[in-house]
């Protein structure tokens, strides 16, 4: 396959399907251990980046620093979060995930990806093979993309 537009189409399509059901799976999981998809993002970028503060987590949420701290707060309450002073300001309060919310993010990871092993169990091994190549050129691909912005 050399047409630029069908590459597009084939890698659009992909992308869809995974995330529709990326999104599907984290959703129905997060829902049905009473927590909203706002929270989960929070968890999300905190088990990326490990510690944030209010405002950090507010500008990545898009929403203000009012209703962060309520979202914090319900998680603190849950025992997913802790909030500690942050070192570089006695009055600011840096928050990060405890090894309950770890876990639980863990959780959902797999619970998000758990589809594409069922997917895999139906691909053959020439297939597994032709997916595998494909996708490391595309991961390899991206790092570069993105070492030049």
């Amino acid at each position: 396959m050399t047409d630029p537009l069908q590459f597009s189409q084939s890698l659009r399509g992909w992308m869809d399907t995974f995330i529709h059901r990326s999104m599907r799976d984290s959703a129905r999981f997060v829902k049905a251990s009473g927590f909203s998809m706002p929270q989960f993002f929070l968890l999300m970028h905190l088990h990326r980046h490990t510690q944030c503060g209010i405002s950090d987590l507010s500008e990545h949420l898009e929403i203000t620093n009012a209703a962060t701290s309520q979202l914090v707060d319900k998680l603190v309450q849950a025992g997913l979060l802790v909030r500690s002073e942050d070192p570089r300001d006695r009055r600011a309060k840096q928050v990060s995930l405890t090894p309950a919310g770890e876990a639980f993010v863990e959780k959902v990871i797999a619970e998000r990806s758990r589809w594409v092993d069922e997917l895999a169990g139906v691909l053959t091994v020439e297939e597994k093979t032709k997916v595998a190549e494909t996708l490391e050129i595309l991961n390899e691909t991206i790092k570069r993309v993105e070492s030049r912005e």
